[in-house]
């Protein structure tokens, strides 16, 4: 299989892909990237192709296509669109020291080293999991989700489309994160979160609301 990853950046994406080729060395991978000075050069020793433009010279039935992009979900949520749009199929790029047997998992999601993800989580399409961060019993995450590195989500938490949790969050069990809501970096969140809220602190409290366009997270016509 071929697997194009789009956004060049994080060195740490290489790593993972030297160590998914020691598993399974037929795999190919190159990157993507719309900043043009990086077009035809090496990331870490992995080829750079192009942007954009390359979707549909590289799309095919060996084809699968990844977003590494993290800055934030609204931006994650329309580049794969612009993907899934351009006619690529969306892979999985996940460390192959996950545990995930009793899972279920979409396409397109991007889950680094150290997660943990425990029996009878449901994962949608378009996530990005951090380093070190825990998913518990019985968890659902949306689509195109971002949690940052070293969150904590307690057993049956259900997290909503779009939804951004910020480093070392913490979430208790049996609450709801709502659809493009924001959870700040170390809060404690102790219930529920509203859709398109942003909350901060310990306990966590609402500051704002996110003006965002959209109703949800899915990156296909369901």
């Amino acid at each position: 299989m071929n697997f194009y990853l789009l956004g060049a950046a994080n060195p740490e994406a290489v790593r993972m892909i030297r160590t998914l080729q020691r598993t399974n060395p037929q795999d190919r991978f190159a990157f993507l990237d719309n900043d043009p000075a990086k077009h035809g050069t090496l990331f870490h020793g992995v080829p750079v192709l192009g942007g954009w433009e390359q979707v549909a010279e590289l799309k095919g039935p060996d084809a699968c296509f990844v977003n590494l992009i993290t800055r934030d979900t609204r931006t994650r949520y329309e580049t794969t669109r612009q993907l899934v749009e351009a006619g690529g199929t969306l892979g999985n790029f996940v460390h192959p020291g996950i545990e995930l047997s009793m899972t279920r998992m979409g396409t397109g999601n991007y889950l680094q080293e150290g997660v943990i993800i425990q029996a009878e989580v449901v994962i949608g399409d378009n996530s990005s999991i951090s380093y070190g961060s825990l998913v518990g019993h019985e968890g659902r995450i949306g689509d195109s989700v971002f949690m940052a590195p070293g969150v904590a989500i307690a057993g049956c938490v259900e997290v909503g489309d779009g939804a951004f949790i910020g480093t070392n969050a913490t979430i208790l069990p049996r609450l709801r994160i709502g659809r493009w809501s924001i959870v700040g970096a170390g809060a404690v969140v102790t219930r529920d979160v509203p859709d398109y809220a942003v909350v901060v602190g310990n306990p966590a409290r609402i500051i704002k609301t996110q003006s965002v366009p959209y109703g949800d997270g899915r990156v296909f016509n369901k």
